[in-house]
């Protein structure tokens, strides 16, 4: 008999096809309905717009602000829709430019902030393009860097390049946690020797806020060597985790303050006093710092958690003619904490 035909050949795909293919493809972490499962997916590959840049994430961070994208509390997720990746912290190297991008080329190494300005509106013509009127938000109003690979618009105007030394972890944190506490405490909050610190929640801002804090309140003297005449500097980081407190510590907190997680849950609402049964867990912490402050309060006091008991602590911890520096996005069921006015108005507190 007549030897076996040989099998066909397997049909392959031509090495074009195959690069096509890896290019414009790449992995995200994709969230398909609020509070639904996360998942690494295979997605296009987002094109660079004319005044912006593809970037390659190298770094990201994970911020609460992404659960409260993924829980449904974000109005601008909301307005995007779903399927969604998020990410708001990242740096990375820039590997597509746009046509009308001026200051970089592809390769160089990035930083992104969370705010991207356009630097047309009211807003940004005086200067405060934090409150930009049109700003766009890569993990918001925008797929974000939960990704490979992020499509970054208005590049020129928003992205800085990364000097040597500079790791892009580093970079990434620099984009919303550290620039986030700087705005609160340097800017808002105008921190200076002498003065003192409060910080509710030790998180990736509130962490921040205590490392600007200790070289804020340093001084001259950190920079000359010399000691100086004012009161040592006092910053108080207050939460409900010993390591985040013994973090706090290492990164500059002079005290810390541990609030046990069920203080307070004999209150049956943090929201109306006059309902509640127990000691209000806020004044109690609250009394706590004015304690280490030499009985009168923090010069800033920050809430970096978000939470009604931080943000009601925070304006008791407060010295008279202190400021209030509310950092922590007060989103879901803390959206509307009730907050002691008559604190506010009769010691004349800034509420920032």
């Amino acid at each position: 008999p007549p030897p076996p035909s040989p099998p066909a050949p397997r049909e392959r795909r031509p090495y074009w096809c195959i690069f096509v293919h890896i290019c414009s493809s790449m992995l995200a972490a994709v969230y398909k309905e609020f509070l639904g499962k996360i998942a690494v997916e295979t997605v296009p590959v987002p094109v660079a717009e004319n005044d912006g840049v593809v970037v390659e994430v190298r770094a990201t961070g994970v911020c609460r602000s992404d659960w409260h994208g993924w829980c449904g509390h974000d109005g601008d997720v909301i307005a995007h829709g779903l399927p969604f990746v998020p990410g708001h912290e990242l740096s990375g190297v820039i590997i597509e430019v746009g046509a009308d991008v001026i200051k970089f080329r592809v390769g160089d190494s990035v930083a992104v902030p969370f705010i991207l300005s356009c630097g047309k509106c009211r807003e940004c013509g005086r200067g405060r393009a934090t409150v930009c009127e049109a700003q766009e938000q890569p993990g918001f109003t925008r797929w974000g860097s939960f990704a490979q690979r992020v499509s970054i618009p208005r590049a020129d105007l928003n992205l800085a390049k990364l000097p040597e030394g500079v790791s892009f972890a580093a970079a990434a944190a620099m984009g919303c946690r550290f620039t986030t506490a700087y705005r609160a405490v340097a800017q808002q909050g105008r921190l200076e020797p002498g003065q003192s610190l409060a910080v509710f929640g030790c998180g990736g801002v509130g962490l921040s806020a205590i490392m600007i804090g200790a070289s804020l309140l340093a001084g001259e003297s950190a920079q000359t060597g010399e000691s100086s005449n004012r009161d040592a500097p006092v910053i108080v980081a207050i939460d409900v985790s010993p390591d985040a407190l013994a973090k706090a510590k290492s990164l500059g907190a002079t005290h810390t303050v541990l609030v046990p997680p069920n203080q307070g849950r004999k209150r049956k609402s943090e929201k109306d006093d006059e309902t509640c049964e127990g000691p209000d867990p806020a004044q109690e912490v609250a009394a706590r710092v004015r304690e280490l402050t030499g009985g009168v309060g923090a010069d800033v006091s920050m809430d970096a958690a978000g939470f009604t008991v931080t943000c009601r602590a925070s304006v008791y911890a407060a010295r008279r003619g202190g400021k209030v520096i509310q950092v922590g996005l007060p989103l879901g069921e803390h959206e509307e904490p009730r907050i002691p006015m008559h604190r506010v108005a009769g010691w004349e507190l800034e509420l920032i």
